[in-house]
């Protein structure tokens, strides 16, 4: 790839993720232990990814003939499936949907997976049965 082609789509992805949208009220914040659970479990991942590798980012195999790509699939997978039993027992509490998609989303892209689950659930695009029905606005008059 070019390498000014991918500076170019970084720097409008950063402006991207920078703005806001108008409508703020329907926001949901996330808890903070959550946040930091989806941190831990990117930061292991990633650190399990390394020493699958050999700790090294270069070449294709390792010495085990696990692929860059297999390496990356078992550690996400591991990553998902971990993640969620270490949010509820810091929690203290079963998880809700939307707070265990958020911690899956973070294992798939790690840095702005989370936060796109979240802003997915805020535009109404994912919907969970634990947070009841989207209230639709009306227009026009009423009788």
């Amino acid at each position: 790839m070019n390498r000014k082609f991918v500076i170019f789509a970084a720097i409008v992805a950063a402006f991207a993720f920078a703005t806001q949208g108008a409508e703020a009220h329907g926001r949901k914040k996330v808890d903070k232990r959550i946040t930091a659970v989806a941190v831990g479990a990117g930061a292991a991942s990633t650190a399990a990814f390394f020493a699958i590798n050999d700790w090294r980012w270069n070449g294709w195999q390792n010495a085990s003939g696990l692929t860059r790509l297999g390496a990356w699939g078992a550690t996400t997978l591991g990553c998902a499936a971990v993640s969620p039993m270490v949010g509820t027992a810091v929690l203290g509490r079963p998880l809700k949907y939307r707070e265990a998609h958020i911690l899956i989303g973070s294992c798939v892209i790690p840095v702005v997976g989370g936060w796109l689950v979240n802003e997915a659930y805020n535009a109404h695009w994912i919907t969970a049965p634990d947070e009841g029905p989207v209230k639709k606005k009306r227009r026009g008059k009423k009788k």
